[in-house]
């Protein structure tokens, strides 16, 4: 019966032993999740997801990586796309789709207008999350879509590091203004000054490429062709109007042409002539003068 209990004891202790150690495990991995959450790990740095380097950022040691990302920040996601309408009036589809825009929040970024039987080009910025719905009423315009693409790019990892490297900065700007306040020597205060130079220049570099991604993630940008149907084309393609008007200007062009002859030939060539007819008149007359004195000179012997 007393080695029974012994057993049972034994066991109670190598259980309890047991969980303690468990939980020192599961303390020490939170601890250290945690210091790789504050930047302070030792993995490799964060890259983009593309693998391309985006906004010409550089990865920074000891900032998270590409998988601790997804779960540190939202998602940045850059939408573009292109969307092509053939519609039977291009200018009405324009004022519709200038007026979509403002609805969905965004804006017409530039344009390339056409006329009622000529192709018209925009380009969209809207809200990323609105993208889908702008796509779905250009479906509902009145007319077929003939060419529709899109793509997206995440660029969480660059943003994310691009914070990073920021708040880096900043700390160590913090760091150089204390030290100039410190300094005493002339030479000290002009090279701490010229490393806090570099470092603030470094500083709205990033913050301008920051700005930047975050703006082509927030504003999505849509490009939207309207070609005009191939029956308006065909219609459009012969205007009588104009074909008169071109009848006339030629003709007005031709008689400008035969008015600006005859006044080149009133002026110059007229005169011109007048007064070779006298020149060749006079050698005509003067000829047989000179061949009659000639015949009759005696010869000499």
């Amino acid at each position: 019966m007393r080695s029974t209990k012994r057993s049972l004891i034994i066991v109670g202790l190598l259980a309890v032993a047991l969980a303690l150690a468990a939980c020192g495990a599961a303390g020490q991995a939170f601890q250290n999740a945690g210091e790789d959450l504050k930047g302070g790990g030792t993995g490799p740095a964060a890259q983009p997801a593309d693998g391309r380097d985006l906004a010409g950022y550089q990865p920074v040691p000891g900032t998270a990586t590409g998988d601790q990302v997804a779960s540190l920040a939202d998602q940045k996601i850059i939408t573009t796309g292109e969307i092509s309408v053939e519609v039977p009036d291009v200018t009405a589809a324009l004022v519709r789709v200038r007026a979509m825009a403002v609805q969905l929040g965004g804006y017409v970024g530039g344009s390339q207008a056409g006329t009622k039987d000529q192709t018209a080009t925009l380009t969209l910025r809207i809200p990323a999350e609105r993208f889908d719905e702008a796509i779905t009423r250009l479906h509902k315009l009145d007319g077929d879509v003939i060419v529709e693409a899109t793509n997206e790019q995440d660029v969480t990892s660059a943003v994310v590091d691009l914070e990073a490297r920021i708040t880096n900065l900043q700390a160590s700007e913090v760091q150089y203004r204390a030290l100039i306040a410190k300094a005493v020597k002339i030479e000290d205060i002009l090279a701490v000054q010229t490393r806090l130079d570099d470092v603030r220049g470094q500083i709205e570099q990033l913050q301008a490429q920051h700005k930047e991604l975050t703006g082509l993630a927030d504003l999505s940008t849509l490009t939207v062709t309207l070609v005009p149907t191939a029956l308006q084309q065909t219609a459009g393609s012969w205007d009588p109007g104009k074909t008169v008007a071109d009848a006339f200007a030629a003709l007005v062009g031709v008689a400008q042409a035969i008015g600006n002859g005859s006044i080149w030939f009133a002026i110059v060539w007229l005169p011109a002539l007048i007064g070779l007819g006298i020149m060749v008149l006079l050698l005509w007359r003067v000829t047989p003068g000179l061949r009659s004195r000639m015949r009759r000179e005696p010869k000499v012997s």
